[in-house]
């Protein structure tokens, strides 16, 4: 979709620190004032969709300029928040209704989505990204995800190395740590029966690197995890070193692959270059988290998305 003039909408939490700064670099870089958008606040804010011999009209929450936006990024969204009634039933019902209008009214714009829900949705999931990454020539450790304790036993148990366990779905529950099964965990496998659960050989790490997808543009960083407190997940030490990194051209251009076959313009990556110097595809986030990259490395991050969104560029010229 070609760029048009027009805001640029975010949707994401009002107290989002990435879509804070994300105003500010549109403001100084392309002297943008972007709109903001928390979808918990519908249905106490009104909202419309008119639709004349004109075209559409679209009210919500105030904002100023929604049928005019060039470019949406869709950040954090949440369902609209529909306060409890009397009757479950009922406020099912109503929750269903708001949902469907708010996402309607600004899924029928003809903006450049960053990224489209559609294709959000589904990148979600854990599954569809494993194998999408395998189709694409990626490297992925042997994976397990079930809901049978029998079958996760007998994979543990035979898997010749050590074993990580993870969540599968992306809710936001309290934050789920990637953890090493031990010996306890074993007499807890029933509990997996109500939560299916991913297991992994755990890939004894050269390093871990976070790749920042901005529309064919790389921002690589390799995070020296081996280096910190010893932590399974390299997400909870930014005691290491970071430094700016290239991929090899294989990497990039399996990446690239899965990237297009997700639909994703933007998305944060987690690979692990093992002890045995493999490249190995652990997940990829469409709404991942990268301002600390930025801080460690100086990146510019931010201004790549930026570009993104009011150009459908995100190249950042000196880079």
């Amino acid at each position: 979709m070609t760029t048009r003039p027009g805001p640029v909408l975010i949707v994401s939490e009002s107290d989002d620190l990435h879509a804070a700064a994300m105003q500010a670099t549109l403001r100084e870089r392309h002297g943008i004032n972007p709109l903001r958008l928390d979808l918990r606040d519908f249905p106490h804010e009104a909202g419309t969709f008119r639709l004349g011999r004109s075209g559409p009209a679209r009210a919500l929450g105030g904002l100023t300029g929604l049928d005019n936006v060039r470019a949406v990024w869709w950040r954090r969204p949440h369902p609209s928040r529909v306060p409890a009634g009397v009757r479950a039933d009922d406020d099912a019902f109503r929750q269903a209704e708001c949902d469907g209008f708010v996402q309607g009214l600004l899924w029928s714009l003809p903006a450049r989505w960053v990224n489209d829900p559609g294709h959000d949705r589904i990148a979600h999931r854990k599954i569809v990204q494993l194998e999408t990454a395998r189709l694409a020539g990626c490297a992925i450790p042997e994976t397990l995800i079930t809901n049978d304790p029998d079958e996760a036993r007998e994979f543990i148990e035979t898997c010749g190395a050590p074993v990580v366990f993870k969540r599968t779905g992306t809710s936001r529950a309290e934050f789920s740590e990637t953890r090493l099964v031990e010996p306890a965990d074993l007499h807890r496998l029933s509990a997996i029966r109500w939560a299916p659960t991913t297991f992994q050989r755990y890939i004894e790490p050269e390093c871990d690197l976070r790749v920042v997808w901005v529309e064919g543009q790389e921002w690589a960083v390799r995070i020296d995890s081996p280096a910190g407190a010893g932590r399974v997940d390299s997400r909870l030490d930014i005691s290491v070193d970071f430094s700016p990194v290239r991929l090899p051209a294989s990497v990039s251009k399996s990446l690239a692959i899965l990237m297009g076959t997700l639909g994703l313009s933007f998305g944060v990556l987690d690979l692990r270059i093992g002890a045995d110097g493999e490249h190995y595809f652990l997940e990829v986030n469409p709404q991942g988290q990268f301002a600390y990259l930025e801080i460690k490395t100086g990146l510019p991050i931010f201004a790549s998305l930026a570009g993104l969104l009011v150009h459908g560029d995100g190249a950042v010229s000196g880079w």
